[in-house]
């Protein structure tokens, strides 16, 4: 089998009308010499083995950075009301600019070191709803001057400790709850834990993760209800209808110099084209003075000279470092909250790294790549919180499903996409003008994204049998508890009285934590009320596991790299380590891997196999 593929059904969004990839034409050693497709990733332009060339692999990392972007600028635009940073753009870029870096870092991490998939690392909506919580306690209440822009000197010592030291709280929070995602995953205690988490546990988690935070992007769309419904519209117009049309695109390629190709430009890019075109039609109206010039009208935050001293304040490179905004601060009710939602990314995550499995032609996970991967996904929470992004990271759904549309699974190009990060977080222009994009415009990503979140939890009953009364009454009452009693908790703290400080923010922060309510009464009432495992989903959660180590077949996929368990630290006792790969297994995935024959006539026979 030639080690170029040249055909191949939408394989990328940058194809020839006749399905032949431009971008591979006169492809020589594009690939890793002697790598062979297993079937499953038959499908692919390039599997998680290939190398694509250089320019294809930049471009493709640049698309998944851009199909990252909403999510990752949304998390520090969002905590900046409650770091009292609302009328400080400057900082908020330096945010998303610091996002991005450790975001690449934790990239490189887990493509390197963790499990070894093409996942995308990035800032977690999970965290957002325990670090609000914390931020509303009374201690961590803004200040009433810092809400009004003309008593705020961005540049005073008393403004830059009042946020300050709001950040540090979050980043020791995440450090600590962090060390908890690490010794699940090294440990293996993961693969314990997800015996007794089943679809009812996960849907009301997730689902209410955005759920709590309508109130916030109802706000700020409601800044001009008008620029946000644009933005909605272009969003669901780009992503839903449009979707399928290619838009023709001049390629030079080496054996056909210069013809057009098909480019699926709405499919890849309907956040970034949404935001630009509404971002556009304000300067517009700002030009022309169409929005209201006084800061207390009803508009007036949707113009773009509101923030327009940002870009030419930010420098045009800035090197986050760890501790940045000084020593983190740690606090009891800041961690309990951090861990509850550490616990929810953790089941998150791994769904995600079964999905991109299969998208990429991958055999499923073992057990001792997910143990590595959640390690690493802690440790990336660990570096997160000592560089102060106010958050922590996660494997990015979005990207997974990018993998789908491009229809390249190399993992070479989420190594890109990790450099793309990097550089960008460096780039000290990127973040500010991410910090300048109107208030509306905002409020209406953040109700596209919160849907769809909200939407992805809903979706993980299809796994439970929904005529059963009693998978109805959990889901259920679990949804309405995590809205109601956050809300009741959040009018009446003072009812919340134990005579103990600490164990007082401990309950308050739980307890407005509605994706903590919810997912705990999923999990309590899923465990306790009796229901077959079919009639739970358990039971087709349980043939996943079970296919994953019945088909561990490629030490190239799930082993770790340089030779490392093969060629050095062989040492026996590595073999008992719950992340390390079994030495049993090394010659059947090799073997596994490659099930056709050189010549590319047919598989190999049963016997030839077992050999």
């Amino acid at each position: 089998m030639s080690s170029a593929i040249t055909t191949c059904e939408h394989p990328n969004p940058l194809q020839r009308g006749d399905g032949v990839l431009s971008s591979h034409e006169g492809d020589q050693g594009s690939k890793k010499d002697g790598q062979l497709k297993s079937p499953s990733s038959s499908h692919l332009a390039y599997g998680i083995l290939d190398i694509p060339p250089w320019y294809l692999c930049i471009f493709l990392g640049i698309q998944h950075f851009l199909t990252a972007l909403g999510g990752l600028v949304a998390v520090p635009l969002i905590l900046a009301k409650d770091l009292c940073l609302q009328h400080d753009p400057l900082t908020q870029s330096y945010l998303i600019s610091t996002i991005f870096f450790v975001s690449g870092i934790c990239t490189l991490l887990q493509v390197l070191l963790g499990i070894r998939l093409p996942i995308l690392q990035g800032g977690t909506f999970a965290f957002l709803g325990p670090s609000l919580a914390m931020l509303s306690l009374p201690t961590w209440k803004c200040p009433a001057w810092t809400l009004n822009a003309s008593q705020v000197n961005t540049s005073s010592p008393e403004f830059i400790e009042e946020w300050q030291k709001r950040i540090r709280e979050l980043q020791g929070a995440v450090m600590v709850a962090s060390c908890v995602q690490m010794l699940v995953g090294f440990s293996g205690l993961i693969g314990f834990l997800m015996r007794f988490i089943g679809p009812l546990t996960i849907a009301p988690t997730i689902s209410l993760m955005a759920l709590p935070l309508f109130d916030s992007a109802g706000d700020d769309a409601g800044i001009h209800w008008g620029i946000a419904a644009t933005t909605i519209f272009l969003i669901v117009l780009f992503s839903q209808y449009l979707k399928n049309i290619a838009v023709p695109v001049p390629v030079y390629g080496r054996e056909k110099k210069s013809h057009a190709s098909k480019f699926y430009l709405f499919q890849i890019f309907p956040v970034l084209l949404g935001l630009c075109i509404s971002w556009l039609l304000c300067f517009v109206l700002t030009v022309s003075d169409a929005l209201p010039s006084a800061p207390t009208a009803y508009g007036y935050l949707a113009r773009t000279d509101t923030k327009g001293n940002v870009l030419s304040q930010a420098p045009w490179f800035r090197f986050p470092y760890p501790g940045q905004w000084g020593l983190p601060t740690v606090s009891l009710a800041g961690v309990f909250g951090i861990i509850a939602a550490v616990i929810s990314s953790m089941v998150e995550s791994i769904g995600d790294y079964h999905a991109c499995a299969r998208l990429v032609g991958a055999p499923p996970p073992p057990k001792h790549a997910i143990n590595r991967g959640i390690g690493i996904e802690g440790l990336g929470c660990l570096l997160a919180g000592a560089w102060g992004t106010g958050n922590g990271t996660t494997s990015y759904s979005e990207n997974v499903g990018a993998l789908g549309i491009t229809r390249v699974g190399s993992r070479m190009v989420i190594v890109a996409a990790g450099c793309v990060l990097l550089l960008m977080g460096i780039f000290g222009k990127i973040g500010a003008a991410f910090a300048t994009i109107p208030t509306p415009v905002i409020g209406g990503m953040f109700l596209v994204m919160f849907g769809v979140i909200t939407a992805v939890g809903i979706s993980n009953l299809q796994y439970v049998d929904l005529n059963s009364p009693r998978n109805l009454f959990i889901f259920g009452f679990s949804i309405f508890c995590g809205l109601a009693i956050p809300n009741w908790v959040n009018k009446n703290p003072e009812r919340l009285h134990t005579g103990i400080l600490q164990l007082d923010q401990v309950i308050q922060v739980l307890l407005t934590t509605g994706m903590f309510v919810g997912g705990f009464l999923g999990f309590l009432l899923d465990n306790t009320i009796p229901g077959s495992l079919e009639e739970r989903g358990l039971l087709a959660w349980n043939q996943v596991q079970e296919e994953s180590e019945e088909t561990t077949k490629a030490l190239e996929v799930y082993g770790l790299p340089w030779g490392i368990g093969t060629r050095f630290c062989t040492s026996f006792c590595a073999q008992y380590l719950p992340f390390w790969p079994r030495e049993g297994e090394v010659g059947v995935r090799q073997l596994s891997l490659c099930p056709w024959d050189s010549s590319g006539e047919g598989p190999w026979s049963a016997q030839d196999t077992q050999l």
